[in-house]
């Protein structure tokens, strides 16, 4: 099988290139390495089944050959960056995603869209399944992400009612593990970095707030589920690990693996329309696609660890 992957130098795409590698595909890997690194990929370089691009999807993408399926993972994703130059999140998350459904219609390939549990804002329903339509501040500092991802599935939705074409859609949430970037804002690799330097652990509000880690193979492996699953299911469908956790137990759990560090916890303000509890209902990813996660939050932390430490 033939499948082109945006973003597929990212911490996601590149875990996902991999899998798709290892099972026999061919992989097109599209990217501009505006948030990411073609390091990530470096492996796959002299693989003849892999072929990398460096391309900007706001622009149209032309390829020859045929492609079967297409994993559109391409946006900004973490808050320093996607924040550093909202438009161009926007035109990513807006104009990348039309383009890549024009060419899922052109090659009649399967398109999977990469949405996000930001699509639920701060949300006033816990845990979040995918009926609720989330609470989003539409012109907050997080909006350029948040309200590219929602305008992304309506337009996935509509080429799937327009042209029949066999689209799906999946809100990941909070994914750690191996090609992270290390400066990428998010908790798991802020913390595991500051403990490792010696660095204040810069906690944002109280540290009562929640999140929902799952380890990224994990992640990856639902998502090829739902790519490869029959016609009808279409999404939004959840994929996270619904292990709720306040940021205040992380940082202990990470302490614990990290025992020889000199950090401090430092609290400071919470960032604007930042959310304060995050937990997927993953009843249908686990009915549908018969998908749950496996690895556990420690197993996931001391394999990330290992990665940063190594780096």
């Amino acid at each position: 099988m033939i499948i082109l992957i945006t973003g597929g130098c990212g911490f996601i795409g590149s875990n996902l290139c991999k899998k798709l590698l290892d099972e026999g595909n061919t992989v097109i890997c599209v990217d501009n390495n505006y948030s990411s690194n073609v390091t990530n990929i470096s492996q796959f370089m002299d693989n003849e089944n892999f072929t990398f691009i460096k391309h900007d999807i706001i622009n149209k993408l032309v390829i020859e050959s045929n492609i079967h399926q297409i994993y559109h993972l391409a946006c900004p994703a973490s808050p320093p960056i996607y924040q550093k130059d909202p438009i161009y999140t926007i035109k990513t998350g807006v104009f990348g995603t039309y383009n890549m459904l024009e060419l899922a219609r052109e090659k009649k390939a399967t398109l999977l869209f990469t949405s996000t549990s930001e699509v639920y804002g701060d949300p006033t329903v816990h845990p979040q399944d995918e009926t609720y339509w989330g609470n989003v501040n539409p012109i907050g500092i997080r909006s350029c992400y948040d309200e590219s991802k929602r305008i992304g599935e309506t337009m996935v939705m509509e080429y799937r009612i327009k042209f029949n074409l066999n689209t799906k859609i999946v809100r990941i949430f909070n994914t750690y593990g191996p090609n992270m970037d290390k400066n990428d804002g998010r908790v798991v690799s802020n913390f595991i970095n500051q403990y490792l330097n010696n660095q204040d652990i810069t906690i944002y509000g109280d540290g009562s707030q929640t999140r929902s880690f799952c380890y990224v193979s994990d992640t990856v492996d639902g998502i090829v589920k739902l790519m490869n699953s029959e016609y009808n299911v279409k999404g939004p469908i959840n994929i996270g690990n619904p292990n709720e956790i306040t940021i205040n137990e992380l940082t202990k759990k990470i302490k614990k693996f990290l025992p020889s560090s000199k950090s401090n916890i430092k609290y400071l303000d919470l960032p604007c329309d930042d959310p304060l509890q995050r937990k997927p209902d993953i009843t249908k990813a686990k009915e549908i696609l018969e998908w749950y996660p496996n690895v556990s939050l420690e197993e996931g932390l001391i394999k990330t660890i290992l990665y940063f430490h190594i780096l």
